[in-house]
C-alpha cells in the first residue's frame, strides 16, 4: 500500500499537479461566462474532469517524449522519471487511464464538444516537438492551456463566439509569455541540445523584454473582453490583480535572475488565473 501511495505522489509529481491552477479557473471562467453566472453544477464536474484528465495525459506524454533530454538536464534530476521513480509502462497506464476518462467526460457534455475534442487535443500532441523545430514553441503552450476555456465556453453555450476567441488569446498570451521567461534560463542547454526557444533565437535579455510585451497585449485583451461582455468595475480589478502579479514576476527574474524558478514561483503565476475567475465571478453576480 504504501508503494501505491508513493507511486501516486510521484504522477503527481511528474505532471506537476499544482499547474492545474493555471487552466481550471479560466475553464469555469468560460463556463461561468457562457452561461451568465449559472452553469448546470454538473456540466462543472465534467468540465473539472475533462481539464485534469486531458492536462495530466499532455503533461504525462510531454516529459515521455523529452526524456532524453531531461536526462541530461541538471535542473530535472528529481523528476521522477530521470529519477526512475517512473518508468514508461508507468506512463502509458496514467495515459490510457486519463484518456478513458477525458472521454467518458465529455461524452456527458454538449454533442459538439466531443466532435471538437480532436482539435483541441492537437495543440497537446504537437507542443511537446515543437521545441525541436521552432522558437514560436511557448506560443503552442499557450494554445494548448488556452483549450481549457474554449472547453468551457463550448460545453456550456454549444457554440464558438468572438468573446470566447477573445479569452482563448487573452490566455494562450498569459501563459505563452510565461513560458519564454521559463524557457529564457536554458538558452545554454538548447543551443548545445539544438533545441529552439525566443531565448536561443533572440537571446536571453530580449526574450524577456518579448515575454513583457506579450504580457502587455494579454491584459489588453482582457480588458477589451470586459468591455465586449459588459463587465462591472469588479473585473477590472482582477485584471489590476494580474498585471500587479505579472509585473511582480518580471521585476523579479530582472533583480535576482532564474534562481527564483520554484513551485512557489509558480504559484504565484497561478494567482493571475485565480483572480481572473473569481474576479469575473463576482462581476457577473453584480450585473
Amino acid at each position: 500500500m504504501h508503494s501505491v501511495w508513493q507511486k501516486i505522489d510521484a504522477h503527481l509529481n511528474n505532471v506537476a499537479f499544482y499547474q492545474t491552477v493555471f487552466s481550471l479557473p479560466f475553464a469555469y471562467m468560460a463556463a461561468f461566462l457562457a452561461a451568465d453566472g449559472r452553469p448546470d453544477i454538473m456540466v462543472m464536474v465534467w468540465i473539472t474532469l475533462t481539464i485534469v484528465a486531458a492536462r495530466s495525459a499532455a503533461l504525462a506524454l510531454d516529459n515521455l517524449i523529452d526524456l532524453k533530454y531531461d536526462v541530461d538536464q541538471p535542473r530535472f534530476k528529481g523528476r521522477p522519471m530521470v529519477a526512475g521513480q517512473l518508468n514508461k509502462r508507468d506512463i502509458y497506464l496514467l495515459v490510457a487511464i486519463c484518456f478513458a476518462v477525458l472521454i467518458f467526460a465529455v461524452l456527458q457534455l454538449n454533442p459538439i464538444c466531443i466532435k471538437l475534442l480532436p482539435i483541441a487535443a492537437l495543440p497537446f500532441i504537437i507542443y511537446p516537438y515543437m521545441k525541436r523545430v521552432t522558437c514560436f514553441c511557448h506560443y503552442i503552450c499557450g494554445v494548448a492551456v488556452a483549450m481549457a476555456p474554449a472547453g468551457g465556453w463550448v460545453a456550456v453555450s454549444g457554440e464558438i463566439s468572438w468573446p470566447m476567441i477573445v479569452l482563448c488569446l487573452a490566455v494562450a498570451l498569459w501563459i505563452g509569455g510565461f513560458d519564454v521567461v521559463y524557457g529564457a534560463q536554458d538558452e545554454q542547454f538548447d543551443k548545445e541540445h539544438g533545441l529552439h526557444s525566443m531565448a536561443t533565437a533572440l537571446g536571453a535579455k530580449r526574450a524577456l523584454w518579448l515575454a513583457m510585451l506579450t504580457h502587455v497585449a494579454a491584459l489588453g485583451i482582457f480588458v477589451y473582453l470586459g468591455l465586449l461582455l459588459h463587465l462591472g468595475v469588479v473585473y477590472y480589478v482582477g485584471v489590476l490583480v494580474a498585471a500587479a502579479v505579472l509585473y511582480y514576476q518580471h521585476r523579479i527574474i530582472h533583480l535576482k535572475g532564474f534562481g527564483v524558478f520554484t513551485k512557489e514561483y509558480y504559484m504565484r503565476n497561478g494567482i493571475v488565473s485565480v483572480a481572473m475567475f473569481f474576479f469575473t465571478l463576482a462581476s457577473v453576480f453584480l450585473k
